[in-house]
């Protein structure tokens, strides 16, 4: 029986808890290795935009006309922003090759994290600054193609996670998730075509939003007077925490 105010999860998933281990392992010599590249929707997190326009060398504008699907269909607050696929009959994601991922070392957190997944809830704000922490939890997805699973090498949650590198994926999520979960949103606000710009502009389109901004063209948050902003700013990550608030600022008249 499931717990009161949890999710009934899929039957080829199953919620972990907190240090409890499973075996995985995924390697070239597995037989369905880049099986999982396929036939897929691969949403994207502004954070995996960023460290994958990077990977390709291209401007952020370059790498969302080229690589990327963007829906809205009106029934949510804000657009859902997908990899796009190649039309090879399989719809495998556009970085696999036969030899795995053409851009590991930058892959989006939803590949790195597989077979994990992670469902992060924006708690209430506790304090009088209006912080809010996360409640987290973690489920194992379980597919029938997948190989992995008959692989020895134990693993638990915060092993995995650190091996994959999502503590940084996890990080800018979470702060994202403070728009995506604020109070507004969930009373049903709806957004405006120019703040659906916006949230395209401050958080998946950068290096726009960062020209736009040093430009003057657009409302800024923080005086970018001051030369220590600006040589921050040239920085992506720390443009996208200023995105995130910035972003904020315009939509709900406060910070995230």
């Amino acid at each position: 029986m499931s717990q009161p105010n949890q999710p009934v999860l899929p039957q080829n998933v199953t919620r972990l808890a907190e240090g409890e281990s499973f075996c995985f392992s995924c390697h070239p010599a597995i037989a369905c290795f880049t099986d999982c590249c396929r036939q897929l929707e691969l949403p994207l997190t502004p954070y995996d935009v960023l460290r994958l326009k990077r990977s390709c060398g291209l401007s952020s504008e370059e790498f969302l006309d080229r690589f990327v699907i963007i829906e809205h269909d009106g029934q949510e607050a804000f657009p859902r922003l997908y990899l796009s696929m190649v039309d090879d009959g399989r719809e495998s994601c556009v970085f696999v090759s036969k030899q795995g991922c053409t851009v590991y070392a930058d892959r989006p957190g939803a590949c790195r994290a597989y077979p994990l997944g992670r469902a992060a809830i924006r708690k209430a704000p506790d304090n009088t600054e209006g912080a809010a922490d996360m409640d987290e939890f973690f489920v194992l997805l379980k597919e029938q193609h997948c190989q992995g699973f008959a692989e020895l090498q134990s693993q638990n949650i915060s092993r995995y996670s650190a091996e994959q590198g999502l503590d940084r994926y996890n990080h800018f999520n979470d702060a994202v998730a403070a728009i995506l979960q604020h109070d507004q949103i969930r009373a049903g606000k709806k957004l405006s075509e120019a703040q659906i710009d916006q949230f395209i502009l401050a958080l998946y389109n950068l290096d726009t939003f960062r020209r736009l901004l040093f430009a003057g063209e657009l409302p800024q948050r923080l005086p970018l007077t001051d030369t220590a902003t600006t040589q921050q700013l040239a920085n992506d990550e720390e443009l996208l925490r200023y995105g995130i608030q910035w972003l904020a600022k315009q939509i709900f008249g406060d910070h995230a």
